[in-house]
């Protein structure tokens, strides 16, 4: 045998046992269960994704966290400039003030509108008796009556004006506190514990209302969405026994439950494949990760990463070993 036919040999022999090799570890980690009452399907990790957005039109004044931090809930994450709005409580506030002082001032006037009614009045009635006797004339009763009416009119302006005055002042009240909550919510802050997935706003931009400034996952509601077909997720229980395995971390079997089955079929999605080469009709289940469990496994949980879920259809079906040894359980 020449030197170059050896040589040949020896590489065709190492191309032959990495091939055995990958094979065998392909088997070990990514091979359907061949025990009974195991289903399997293939998917990505999800999870729910709240946009942190404005309120209203503005300038982005500063953004506290990056991309890839974990929050709190609660947390302030951005905020807003909101000089503006501030200029506009200020006005806002004189407005209230002003207007108390012009209800002082209309109840000041109603007092001396309604004490200048009662001496029109008393004036009123005088007249009327001086005239039944015929020692005024009727002129003289017409123009006190004229006068009262007048007085009577005046204090009812009176009134109004306080009326006015106080409706200004709940008017100003309301826009006080308005702008006081446009202000508080000029300080975005997170609903709820998770990861930031995406900045999407810098400090000095000017957006609209609505306008997104963060992306935050939910990291206490992370899941896998499959397609099982019927004769698996008709018998498949809410709550069973599930195991996630990532294309990432193949060494790992995540425990998961299924927290969903669809009540109705439908048609593959075309970018899913199932263990059995694509039903016609399948059914989506969800299979979830339990927060205290994507603490344990935060490293590796990461939104997107595709991998296949386990689901245990028979309770009484045993994992397999690739399957359970890293699990804890």
């Amino acid at each position: 045998m020449t030197k170059s036919k050896l040589s040949f040999t020896v590489i065709g022999a190492l191309v032959i046992i990495a091939a055995l090799a990958g094979l065998y570890i392909w088997w070990e980690y990514y091979r359907v269960p061949p025990l009974l009452g195991i289903a399997s399907g293939n998917g990505r990790l999800e999870a729910t994704e709240v946009d942190i957005a404005t309120k209203f039109y503005g300038r982005v004044s500063e953004i506290l966290v990056d991309e890839g931090d974990d929050v709190q809930a609660g947390q302030v994450v951005a905020r807003m400039d909101t000089e503006s709005l501030e200029a506009q409580l200020r006005e806002a506030k004189a407005s209230e003030i002003s207007a108390e002082k012009q209800r002082s001032t209309a109840i000041a006037i109603v007092a001396q509108r309604e004490s200048e009614c009662q001496l029109a009045k008393r004036d009123l009635l005088r007249s009327k008796r001086l005239y039944e006797n015929g020692n005024i004339s009727l002129q003289k009763l017409d123009q006190d009556r004229a006068k009262f009416d007048v007085a009577e009119a005046m204090c009812d302006a009176a009134r109004a004006d306080v009326a006015n005055a106080e409706a200004a002042i709940d008017a100003a009240k309301a826009q006080t506190e308005r702008l006081e909550v446009d202000i508080r919510d000029s300080v975005l802050k997170t609903p709820f514990s998770g990861r930031v997935q995406y900045r999407l706003a810098e400090p000095g931009e000017v957006i609209s209302a609505g306008g997104k400034v963060l992306t935050i996952i939910d990291l206490s509601d992370v899941y896998m969405t499959v397609f099982l077909p019927m004769e698996d997720a008709g018998i498949l229980a809410i709550g069973a026994e599930g195991r996630i395995v990532l294309d990432a971390a193949p060494e790992l079997a995540i425990p998961a439950k299924v927290s969903f089955v669809a009540s109705k079929a439908q048609f593959t999605p075309k970018e899913v494949e199932t263990a059995k080469e694509r039903q016609k009709l399948v059914f989506r289940v969800k299979v979830s990760i339990t927060p205290e469990t994507v603490e344990k496994y935060e490293a590796w949980i990461k939104p997107g990463l595709p991998g296949v879920a386990f689901v245990r259809v028979n309770p009484k079906a045993q994992w397999p070993e690739n399957l359970d040894r890293y699990t804890g359980y």
